[in-house]
């Protein structure tokens, strides 16, 4: 909790909102997208697909590699307590839609889902969109694909498997992903190895996404290395996501965003927030 306490409080004094930001690309980001105040229908949709989560207490074996060691580790959990503690929250679920709507990407990756919180957040954001969805539980990648399927969700190829298996199997002379959301608790190694892996994939209006940043030291450590990396012309650190673009007509440059999540009077009750 110490160096959660330390991290934010380091953020909050290089954070700005739309004022302080110079850069054209990143100031419309920040107005039109981060900001906007639009009551989308969407919003509703990804609020009943949370709540049919939190109101389902079956229980499910939890099988997942540990990033590590690679072995396999495995407990029962309740998919509501799992959809509590483990899943994107509200806020950060409404800002991901908003992130897919605004580029409209039509490759996405997301790599580690849970029960398809997040998952559900960038189909709606882009119904034209294509989305390759990488889990290493089969049990909740099931529970996934069942959820999204009631709420007509079918533009979604799960594939259960260890991550860098199968990101090593990738054919980068036919594969290009224009969003890419690493949503899953990758160790620093893991981490820096997805990004070395995928950059081989990587357009002019790529956009990537890094959850978790700041929550722990060798998390940190990976996105400094990540941030800047010199093919990474501009990367945006909102405490709890940190966003890169490799924008070529870019100036390098790192931006400390506010956002409606990381202002919030509950952050220390929760932070992951």
């Amino acid at each position: 909790m110490f160096h959660l306490i330390k991290s934010y409080l380091s953020f909050i004094l290089k954070a700005k909102n739309e004022h302080g930001v110079h850069s054209p690309f990143v100031f419309d980001l920040v107005c039109k997208c981060f900001y906007d105040l639009t009551k989308y229908p969407e919003y509703d949709a990804l609020d009943e697909y949370r709540t049919s989560l939190l109101n389902n207490h079956t229980t499910i074996d939890v099988t997942d590699f540990d990033t590590d060691s690679q072995a396999i580790k495995s407990n029962t959990r309740e998919i509501a307590a799992i959809a509590k503690n483990a899943g994107i929250s509200r806020k950060r679920a409404q800002l991901l839609f908003r992130l897919v709507r605004y580029f409209q990407p039509k490759e996405i990756l997301e790599v580690g889902t849970s029960l398809g919180l997040a998952t559900s957040a960038l189909a709606l954001g882009n119904t034209r969109g294509k989305i390759i969805s990488l889990a290493t539980c089969p049990n909740t990648q099931n529970q996934c694909q069942l959820h999204l399927q009631k709420f007509n969700i079918n533009r979604v190829n799960y594939i259960t498997t260890e991550f860098s298996s199968f990101l090593n199997s990738i054919d980068f002379t036919t594969s290009t992903f224009d969003f890419i959301y690493f949503h899953s608790n990758h160790s620093k190694k893991a981490t820096l190895e997805y990004f070395d892996t995928l950059l081989p994939t990587i357009t002019n209006e790529t956009i990537w996404i890094f959850e978790d940043i700041h929550r722990a030291q060798e998390k940190e450590e990976a996105w400094q290395i990540i941030k800047n990396h010199p093919k990474v012309t501009v990367s945006i650190d909102t405490y709890q996501w940190g966003l890169i673009f490799f924008r070529k007509e870019q100036n390098k440059e790192h931006f400390y965003i506010k956002t409606e999540q990381n202002l919030s009077s509950k952050f220390f009750k929760k932070i992951r927030i």
